[in-house]
């Protein structure tokens, strides 16, 4: 799973003349919270609510409302924004985002090919990519596999699985601390019964949901 099949392609932008009151504004219409600064296609910076508030007068300002937005209006996102922002690029994969916007505590991050502004991805994008990779909302089953770690697992699952003309439409796995992994299967069935039973004749660790 790539970026580029989740992205927001053509994002909102700006420049860097746009003033904080003009940011806002745009903000608030289209309802989203950071905005990609760029000259000619190129990234050159990103703003987001927080910064553009952060300048903004506190409410306890003596200053008139005329005042207030004229100084807005004279304050442009090139005094705040955030120069050479972090980014990822088309081919990134999702984990490797999803990770990035963690790391960072961003609700969005721009993606980039060379220098040039392709679109943003945010942490709702990277939902509904998690979303569609388990197929939730669509019929099947999930089965809940723990087993200790060793080569030939996962093919030796698969051969009881497809034995019973069934496809694995998806598969996640987790390490753990103890040696074994647990892995989800997502297959293509609304029963289950047979093949969990052929699992545990195995000596498998099985639950479905």
């Amino acid at each position: 799973m790539f970026v580029k099949n989740y992205m927001t392609r053509n994002p909102v932008t700006i420049s860097r003349k746009t003033s904080v009151f003009d940011a806002l504004a745009i903000m608030k219409k289209n309802k989203i919270r950071q905005l990609p600064v760029v000259a000619e296609g190129k990234l050159e910076g990103l703003v987001t609510e927080k910064d553009l508030l952060t300048v903004s007068p506190s409410p306890a300002t003596s200053l008139s409302i005329f005042e207030l937005n004229g100084l807005l209006a004279r304050l442009t996102v090139a005094e705040i924004m955030v120069k050479s922002p972090v980014t990822v690029g088309p081919d990134t994969t999702i984990e490797e985002t999803a990770l990035v916007l963690r790391e960072n505590k961003f609700g969005s991050v721009p993606v980039v090919e060379g220098d040039r502004l392709v679109g943003i991805i945010t942490v709702t994008d990277i939902f509904d990519a998690l979303i569609e990779f388990f197929g939730y909302g669509k019929a099947g089953t999930r089965l809940l596999i723990e087993a200790p770690d060793r080569v030939g697992l996962l093919a030796e699952i698969s051969r009881i699985v497809t034995d019973f003309g069934l496809l694995i439409k998806a598969s996640i796995f987790a390490y753990k601390d103890n040696g074994n992994v647990e892995m989800m299967l997502r297959l293509a069935t609304v029963d289950p019964v047979p093949v969990v039973a052929a699992l545990k004749e195995k000596g498998y660790d099985v639950t479905y949901i």
